[in-house]
């Protein structure tokens, strides 16, 4: 008799071939013919999708802030990065969410070189998401790595979970926000970096 899958167990690898025959069972689903010409190479190319949508979990965002850079003179002042586009995809609906981060921290003796704070946000994005967590996720990893004196990361994004379906709003997007050490606990920190990001939707 098997025993039972525990909660914390690995899932099972999916094969390449499984992955396809998963969307032709979803094309037939939606009342199609996934044998008729134009839908042949369609759960190839869905497959090919999928690995570059969510090939986040193939990723581990704190390695891309281990290396770090104490030579900045002293140097102790906000650091933002603005405008990182981003693509990710609800984990309630499997429905594409667009949208931009913004990140800045409050250096305590050492910085991180800024691509890998992009990097960062790809890693978490490029998976299953709810924005309210991959929000604090980035957060968190920072704060690990640099030990700052506080980390501000705001998530904007449009749902098309949302616009595409349900109640179909267009124009809607959703900002989120995690506030860490000075930027939670001192108000005009917070105040900067919001001046600087420019997203009144935050405040």
């Amino acid at each position: 008799m098997s025993q039972p899958k525990t909660p914390d167990a690995a899932p099972s690898p999916v094969t390449q071939d499984q992955a396809e025959d998963a969307v032709r069972v979803l094309l037939r689903w939606a009342g199609d013919d996934p044998e008729r010409e134009g839908l042949l190479d369609t759960p190839k190319r869905v497959a090919k999708a999928y690995r570059e949508w969510f090939s986040g979990y193939a990723l581990d965002p704190d390695e891309y802030l281990a290396r770090t850079f104490e030579e900045v003179e002293g140097y102790d002042e906000m650091i933002v990065l603005r405008d990182i586009e981003y693509e990710s995809h609800c984990e309630h609906h499997m429905a594409p969410i667009i949208g931009r981060v913004h990140v800045g921290y409050l250096p305590a003796g050492k910085v991180v070189g800024i691509s890998k704070l992009a990097r960062v946000v790809d890693a978490y994005a490029k998976r299953f998401q709810v924005q309210e967590k991959m929000t604090a996720q980035i957060a968190g990893c920072i704060q690990r790595a640099l030990g700052p004196q506080g980390v501000g990361v705001v998530v904007e994004g449009a749902h098309e979970c949302m616009t595409t379906r349900g109640v179909h709003k267009r124009g809607v997007s959703m900002v989120t926000s995690t506030m860490l050490g000075a930027f939670r606990d001192d108000a005009r920190t917070r105040a900067e970096f919001l001046r600087f990001i420019e997203t009144r939707g935050a405040r």
